[in-house]
């Protein structure tokens, strides 16, 4: 029993003293928390009154064309993304094909670079669109924006909705069908809530990445909240302008994950032991 003893190898001496990756860790963390609280000292010594009573209320506005640009092209691009989605896991070359050419296009191309395409673009064939009557729609930079944001969403949705459904077994619909469901049932019933589970959490990244992208319709002339605080800085010359927008996007970042996060919980509870 002694010689069994003998042969069992004693642990690693415990190390004493820091390691580097923990200095470095700790040195990155300190580095954050004084950037964070000189972003605060900054705003509590040059907090400006009257700034913030002059362009408090652009912000509030700019903030609802904001929710309101990320809402409605949330949702286009969810209606789109579906045909999409069941294009790319057709069996059909053509229409398979076609979809993948699109979501190929919209996710391996700047949205920026899509936005301009679709405000500069098509502002190019103004008599052609007001021959169909759809100037009036294109000549608001707010529906140029839109419209990009929903076909680039559409793009990443399509990816995260096939990618949910192939993850689903096989099992399932061969259970289903012996059940005597219809394919749409089955999917309806059976496959969809066990997709949206594992979808929720990228749904949740391109809804978040949808919100801080929203500052590039900015640059389109579209008063969101990042325009108002560039006409804000425009016209003051104060770089609270822009600290302050950034804050507000953090919070709106911060509300959303953990938002996602509770319906998570919610909705997995039944799988926790």
């Amino acid at each position: 029993m002694s010689a069994t003893a003998a042969m069992v190898e004693r642990p690693p001496p415990r190390t004493r003293g820091w390691p580097r990756p923990r200095i470095v860790g700790y040195a990155l963390v300190c580095l954050w928390i004084a950037f964070g609280l000189g972003i605060v000292g900054y705003l509590v010594f040059a907090w400006n009154p009257a700034f913030f009573a002059k362009y408090a209320p652009a912000y509030l506005r700019g903030l609802g064309v904001t929710l309101s640009l990320v809402a409605i092209s949330m949702v286009l691009g969810a209606v789109l993304s579906m045909p999409v989605a069941y294009g790319r896991m057709s069996r059909n070359r053509i229409l398979s094909g076609l979809a993948y050419c699109y979501v190929y296009f919209f996710r391996g191309t700047p949205l920026l670079v899509q936005t301009f395409l679709v405000y500069y673009g098509l502002g190019s064939f103004r008599p052609e669109l007001q021959m169909i009557g759809l100037w009036d729609f294109f000549k608001d930079a707010f529906n140029c924006g839109v419209f990009a944001f929903a076909l680039n969403t559409a793009a990443y949705q399509a990816e995260i909705l096939r990618g949910a459904i192939e993850s689903v077994h096989k099992g399932q619909w061969e259970g289903a069908a012996s059940l005597g469901l219809h394919k749409l049932q089955t999917l309806r019933k059976i496959i969809l809530p066990q997709a949206l589970i594992v979808a929720l959490r990228p749904y949740g990244n391109e809804l978040i990445l949808m919100v801080k992208a929203s500052a590039i319709v900015a640059i389109i002339t579209v008063y969101d909240l990042m325009g108002n605080a560039k006409l804000a800085f425009a016209n003051s010359f104060d770089i609270q302008a822009y600290i302050w927008v950034a804050l507000v996007y953090l919070v709106m970042v911060e509300l959303l994950r953990h938002a996602i996060e509770w319906i998570e919980r919610r909705i997995t509870i039944h799988l926790k032991r």
